[in-house]
């Protein structure tokens, strides 16, 4: 082992993203001589458990971890997600789907919304959302996985992810660490030391009097940022202006309504609420903004739209929009809540957890903690967050809504640059385009502007290749497979009873 490797790693905080840090840490640099992961957190300290709802990223980080899909399921009370559901968003009655996967089949060498475009300039007026078998399928609670051997199959582009309990995820990823190495220090942290030449941290005190020393802290604390703020201060990024809400309340209720393989998010008054449905429960919440409601206010409406009965008390949190400046600062890294909030309107909240921790292996320290690796690790962490910011943003500033005060402030909204340039291109010529390597893909942008009632100004020109009758015809031929692959598809609760999955409250 090199005289500058890191020794011993000190993972501050549990949760779902401390066991993602230790389970993936421990998994692939566990066998690294001399190395120690370490992860203490206090029995003392709830866990905010945000996330039941993932995207599609969270198969690949749970096939790096080896977990087997089907234990999985069962042990976090799984269900499939195929997309969100975004109900009354544009006006009251107004439902669409962001689906996972593509949209109809490209032709001519481009994207298949062209056509669809033409088609709809030539009065057909059949719904994008018809020509994705994510959406499709997910409407009838059906499921199958992709299937990438099959080309010619609306399968070939499917993609999925998960809705389960983040605190049973947290339990299981807990096991696998432990299994990999990873001790667990049970404790309240009540100081830091820091080394006086450096400025880096060198141990964290407990209030049971014991000191835990490392040379690399992953604060994953939530909202307080113990080190990276209390210690490091490495500053907040405010983006409240575009993105007002700052409450959440919380509350799971028991099953009730459908089934599908969808998470649901409804706009509110002053906001939205999310249902995700798992296998035993469904988690609810109203994301808020508290300039225009109250708390009560919110947890009324919250109450009064639930599927069943309430399982617990409404829990209420509060938080910014924004992000840590710097995530990383001398030898502390921040993953998670201690690192930025971001509203789950699209359950990216795991994924900027996983995305961290990628990032984070990739530029695995020395003792030397070289400042280039810092920066680009840093620069990386402030982009993923503004590429979800611009693309949260979309949601409410292309709204119709005119009923609150809430929803003329958000339709008022002037947009960040990068979402007032997207929205321009597409307003122009129907064109969608993906910076670099942002989360969102042409895919997600197309549904949520079409969803949203954003309008195309036209279409590529190369989809006059086709005549307007063939253009029509295969119009007709792609949306009747994708209806037919979809009926054929499993509903989601035969499958999961075929994992041994012990569901509740299964609607007929």
């Amino acid at each position: 082992m090199r005289d500058d490797a890191i020794r011993r790693v000190v993972i501050v905080g549990g949760g779902t993203a401390g066991w993602m840090a230790a389970a993936a840490m421990s998994r692939v640099l566990g066998e690294m001589p001399g190395l120690t992961i370490e992860l203490i957190e206090s029995d003392e300290i709830g866990t905010v458990g945000v996330g039941e709802a993932t995207i599609p990223q969270i198969v690949l980080f749970n096939k790096m971890l080896g977990l087997d899909e089907a234990q999985f399921m069962r042990e976090t009370r799984a269900t499939y997600k195929l997309g969100i559901e975004f109900v009354d968003w544009v006006r009251p009655g107004h439902r669409y789907v962001h689906p996972f996967g593509s949209y109809g089949l490209d032709m001519k060498g481009i994207e298949f919304h062209h056509f669809w475009l033409k088609g709809q300039a030539l009065g057909d007026t059949t719904p994008l959302d018809a020509y994705s078998l994510a959406i499709v399928a997910g409407l009838q609670g059906r499921f199958g996985h992709p299937r990438p051997d099959q080309p010619g199959s609306p399968l070939s582009k499917l993609s999925y992810a998960f809705q389960f309990d983040a605190g049973l995820y947290a339990q299981l990823l807990r096991r696998l660490a432990e299994a990999n190495g990873v001790r667990r220090i049970e404790g309240r942290i009540v100081a830091a030391e820091r080394d006086g030449e450096t400025g880096h941290v060198s141990a964290v005190a407990l209030a049971a009097g014991t000191r835990v020393a490392g040379d690399l802290f992953i604060d994953c604390s939530g909202f307080r940022g113990l080190l990276i703020e209390g210690e490091m201060q490495a500053g907040f990024e405010d983006w409240s202006a575009w993105l007002p809400c700052d409450r959440a309340v919380a509350v799971p209720c028991a099953h009730g309504g459908d089934r599908q393989p969808l998470t649901r998010s409804t706009a509110r008054a002053a906001g939205w609420q999310w249902r995700i449905p798992l296998q035993h429960r469904i988690g609810n919440g109203y994301v808020y903004a508290s300039d225009y409601l109250s708390d009560d206010e919110a947890a009324a409406t919250l109450l009064a739209n639930l599927d069943g009965a309430p399982l617990a008390d409404p829990r209420f949190l509060r938080f910014t929009a924004g992000h840590r400046r710097r995530a990383w600062v001398g030898n502390v890294v921040a993953l998670g809540l201690a690192g930025g909030f971001l509203e789950p309107l699209e359950s990216t909240s795991i994924h900027l957890v996983q995305s961290a921790i990628a990032r984070l292996l990739t530029y695995w320290p020395t003792r030397r903690f070289d400042r280039v690796e810092i920066d680009k690790f840093n620069a990386a962490h402030v982009a993923d967050y503004l590429d979800i910011r611009d693309f949260l943003v979309l949601h409410y500033k292309a709204t119709q809504r005119r009923d609150t005060a809430f929803w003329d402030y958000c339709r008022m909204l002037a947009p960040p640059p990068g979402l007032a340039e997207k929205l321009a291109v597409f307003a122009a010529n129907g064109r969608v385009f993906r910076e670099h390597d942002e989360l969102f893909t042409e895919t997600s942008w197309l549904s949520v502007m079409v969803g949203q009632g954003v309008a195309a100004g036209g279409y590529h020109p190369a989809a006059d290749l086709l005549s307007d009758a063939e253009t029509l015809s295969r119009l007709n031929h792609i949306r009747r497979v994708v209806e037919e692959t979809a009926h054929l598809l499993p509903r989601q609760d035969e499958l999961l009873a075929h994992y041994g999955c012990a569901m509740t409250g299964v609607a007929a």
